[in-house]
C-alpha cells in the first residue's frame, strides 16, 4: 500500500506516485508538459517538480507561453492547491479574515484551511492572499496539513539542522521546518535554508511533488 501526506483517496495517491515516476523518466521532448513553455530549461534542477505540477493541474503558466520558474508563489495559490487535492470539501466555518472577500477564486480554500488549522492569519486579522509565500510559511502549511492527517512529530523529536542560518527560522515555523528537512521536502539553497525568502514557483513545485509523494513504499 502507498501512504501519502496529501490526498485521501488511495487510488488518487497511487496516481500521484505514477505521475512523479513519469516526471523522473520524462524524455524532455515535445511530449513533456514543460515543452509548452519557452522559459523552462529541462537541464536545470527543477524539471521533475514542474512536470508533476503541470500534469496534475496544480500549477499553470502565467501567459504568453511562460511559466516563470523564478517568479514567486502567493499564499492564496498554495492553499487553493491543497483545497483542490481534498476535492474541494464543503466550507462550513466563518471567514476569519477581513481581506478575503466572498466569491474570490481562493475564498473557500482560505476559509477551509483556516477552519482546519492549516493556516493562520496575521495579528491584524488579515490573510494577505496576494503576499509572496516564504519557504518557512510553505513548510508550515505542509506540516499542519500533515498533522491534520495524523502525521507529524510525536514525542521527543528535537535534532540539529546542519545549516548555518537555521537559527533564523521563526519560532512558529521551527517544528515544521525540522520535519520538512527531515523528510526531504525542503532542501538548502547554496548551503543555506533561507527560511524567510520567498519561495519561487520552481521551488514550490518541487516541494509539492516531494510532499505529495511522501512516505511512498
Amino acid at each position: 500500500i502507498f501512504l501519502f501526506a496529501c490526498g485521501i483517496d488511495t487510488v488518487f495517491s497511487r496516481s500521484l506516485l505514477r505521475s512523479a515516476e513519469r516526471a523522473a523518466a520524462c524524455p524532455q521532448d515535445e511530449t513533456c508538459p514543460m515543452s509548452a513553455f519557452t522559459d523552462l530549461n529541462p537541464a536545470l534542477w527543477f524539471p521533475d517538480g514542474i512536470h508533476f505540477c503541470l500534469e496534475n493541474g496544480m500549477m499553470n503558466g502565467i501567459g504568453d507561453n511562460k511559466f516563470d520558474p523564478s517568479g514567486t508563489t502567493n499564499r492564496a495559490m498554495i492553499v487553493t492547491i491543497l483545497y483542490r487535492l481534498e476535492n474541494e470539501p464543503e466550507v462550513t466555518g466563518a471567514n476569519p479574515f477581513i481581506d478575503v472577500a466572498d466569491g474570490q477564486w481562493y475564498t473557500n480554500a482560505v476559509i477551509w484551511t483556516a477552519e482546519n488549522n492549516i493556516v493562520e492569519g496575521y495579528e491584524d486579522f488579515t490573510f494577505r492572499p496576494a503576499a509572496d509565500i516564504t519557504r518557512e510559511q510553505l513548510a508550515t502549511i505542509f506540516y499542519r496539513y500533515a498533522q491534520s492527517r495524523g502525521q507529524g512529530f510525536t514525542g521527543a523529536w528535537m535534532f540539529r539542522l546542519d545549516y548555518p542560518d537555521a537559527t533564523e527560522i521563526s519560532s512558529w515555523a521551527d517544528e515544521a521546518m525540522h520535519w520538512c528537512v527531515m523528510n526531504g521536502i525542503v532542501g538548502g539553497k547554496d548551503g543555506k535554508l533561507v527560511p524567510g525568502a520567498a519561495a519561487s514557483r520552481a521551488e514550490a513545485a518541487t516541494m509539492l511533488m516531494r510532499y505529495c509523494t511522501l512516505d511512498a513504499e
